[in-house]
């Protein structure tokens, strides 16, 4: 019976992914209501929805709008990136992808492929005159749904492409990779359950981080 629900559930996700692969419809309603100015926008998969389940106080009294999807991919951010970040008229974006990619969610993919997404986002937002934050890819020892894959080295080469495309281009990086990691490349044991998703120490670490970011690249 366990199997039967699994394949079940596994077709209905098939299926959902089918009608709309990059999930555009999950936003829609609550973009149509955004009347907040000068807006910061949080453009990522589970560890942005994270914020806001795991650390709500960090958005509490700020502008900021996190459009976050758990599970997402950088092609599928790429496709709902005008609607969810362009058409809010932010005046940033603080952009966090790749992992995913990395663990293969929606087919494998090269870090080049990988850093392309990441590029057009940032190049997207800079030509409707959105400044940019790119966020480092957070240590990940392993993925609990897709073991063995052994993230640590492509996450470190994937950080090092997005800092030099930052200095590249004159974004803002994010480091949250250094303030995290442990000697396995991996999480450090306190900011996470499942060597992925920060808890509620991973994110109280991210926090000022993200705002000095945000702040650094607003007086830019």
């Amino acid at each position: 019976m366990k199997e039967i629900i699994t394949l079940l559930f596994l077709f209905c996700m098939i299926s959902m992914q089918a009608q709309d692969w990059p999930n555009l419809e999950r936003f829609q309603k609550e973009n149509a209501m955004i009347n907040t100015t000068d807006r910061v926008v949080f453009m990522g998969n589970s560890i942005t929805e994270g914020w806001s389940n795991i650390h709500p106080e960090f958005f509490e009294g700020k502008p900021y709008v996190n459009r976050g999807i758990g599970g997402q991919t950088t092609p599928q951010m790429l496709i709902r990136f005008r609607q969810d970040v362009v058409s809010l008229h932010p005046k940033l974006v603080v952009i966090l992808a790749g992992i995913n990619d990395i663990a293969g969610n929606t087919g494998p993919s090269t870090l080049e492929m990988i850093m392309d997404n990441i590029k057009s986002m940032a190049e997207i937002a800079r030509a409707n005159n959105i400044k940019v934050v790119l966020s480092s890819v957070l240590p990940a020892y392993d993925f609990p749904w897709s073991p063995g894959l052994d993230p640590g080295p492509k996450v470190m080469r994937l950080n090092a492409m997005i800092k030099e495309f930052c200095e590249a281009q004159n974004f803002v990086y994010l480091d949250y990779f250094s303030a995290m990691v442990d000697d396995r490349n991996g999480m450090d044991k306190k900011y996470h359950e499942d060597e992925v998703h920060p808890n509620i120490l991973g994110y109280q670490v991210m926090a000022p981080l993200a705002e000095a970011a945000i702040k650094k690249a607003i007086g830019n």
